[in-house]
């Protein structure tokens, strides 16, 4: 695991300028259009559809994780998962998304005050996701799996998002609804805010309605 990088959260920092999103759980709740895709994914191995276990892992991680989970380092059928999920189109399952309640007005008031970006574990769909959804009037950057060396939980793909936003870690909150999503803010140094029941110690909402709120506060506490 990466070395801790304050705050995230615990410190003052610099004037909260950005705030960064998790997709899948947090802006979407994609947990059925995930374990459809794996499914068709498995199914064409010749495995048996996802466990609730497997279906967690598969939500929460990359592709790449999820694979080398399931088949245990296998490196061969690793590399013929990937061939397949490639060659799957996820046009299908993105219809099974849901965008959380309030996403936009959410969106739009934070948009008002911060610099708002994405940083997910989502792959080529990344991208797609922003454009079905019309996220591109919200959100300045979006970065995936395929743009960083490392999955979450490494810090990488939040690196790349202070970046491009001209953000120090110390300005930036991320918001995610796991434990991977708490450590790669750890390790790039940001403060972080949970969503849902993950059990991290930093501050936490229930709803993704509740954000703006929380961020606020969260910015008073720094000044």
């Amino acid at each position: 695991m990466e070395d801790r990088k304050e705050p995230a959260d615990g410190g003052r920092a610099q004037n909260l300028r950005g705030v960064i999103f998790d997709c899948d759980g947090v802006l979407f709740d994609s947990f059925p259009a995930n374990v459809a895709y794996y499914n068709a994914i498995l199914a064409r191995l010749g495995h048996p559809p996802m466990t609730r276990e497997l279906a967690e892992i598969a939500h929460r991680g990359s592709s790449l994780q999820f694979f080398e989970h399931v088949f245990c380092g296998d490196e061969e059928k690793i590399a013929r998962a990937k061939e397949v999920a490639a060659a799957i189109d996820y046009e299908p399952f993105y219809g099974l998304m849901r965008p959380m309640p309030a996403l936009y007005g959410v969106l739009r008031t934070l948009r008002r005050h911060y610099r708002l970006g994405m940083a997910t574990n989502r792959g080529y769909t990344a991208q797609e996701v922003v454009r079905r959804f019309a996220l591109a009037d919200y959100l300045e950057v979006t970065v995936g799996i395929r743009d960083v060396p490392r999955p979450k939980p490494h810090p990488d793909m939040l690196e790349l998002c202070l970046q491009r936003l001209g953000l120090t870690p110390q300005e930036a909150v991320y918001v995610g609804d796991a434990e991977s999503d708490w450590h790669a803010a750890r390790a790039a140094g940001m403060h972080f805010l949970a969503l849902g029941t993950v059990d991290v110690p930093a501050p936490r909402v229930h709803t993704l309605e509740e954000v703006p709120l929380a961020i606020e506060e969260l910015r008073r506490s720094l000044t």
